[in-house]
């Protein structure tokens, strides 16, 4: 994940997590509308499908949601980096039912969006290392997280089908 910009650090959790719920909310009728064959055909550079995507952040609501727990219940959280090809790859996202992706999708994000929402503000600062990366603060890991989401529902909505 990329470094938040110090702008975006002026942002409460509550609002980032208003902001996560509002995608979900917007974009899953919208996911919901692909057909099964325009979910499964490749739409990306490197020939990830819109299944492989939605899958890619399903794998991206599973590692944020034990980084944010952990980092809440610690001091600091320091964890793995993941393996993205290889997850997508070995959980056959492109064999898996669309709309199974998006309700999994969608309902991971929601529980997601509820955690943020009660971040104490003591705990905004906690320090997390992903992977051996630069540490950030649970708040810069959460804003990054949401904008990471959004890039890609971009490709997703974006590509042509």
């Amino acid at each position: 994940m990329g470094r938040v910009r110090q702008a975006d650090m002026q942002t409460s959790l509550e609002d980032v997590s208003a902001k996560l719920a509002a995608n979900v909310n917007d974009a899953a009728p919208a996911l919901r509308a692909f057909t099964e064959d325009e979910a499964s055909r490749p739409c990306i550079a490197g020939g990830w499908s819109r299944k492989q995507i939605l899958g890619h952040l399903i794998d991206s609501a599973s590692n944020n949601h034990q980084r944010f727990v952990r980092a809440l219940l610690a001091p600091e959280f320091d964890g793995p980096g993941y393996d993205q090809s290889g997850c997508v790859r070995v959980e056959r996202f492109a064999d898996a039912d669309w709309t199974l992706l998006v309700d999994v999708w969608a309902s991971y994000n929601r529980l997601l969006a509820h955690i943020l929402r009660g971040v104490p503000e003591d705990k905004l600062a906690t320090p997390c290392r992903i992977g051996g990366a630069p540490a950030m603060t649970l708040e810069e890991l959460a804003i990054d997280y949401v904008r990471h989401l959004e890039h890609h529902l971009g490709q997703i909505r974006g590509a042509a089908g």
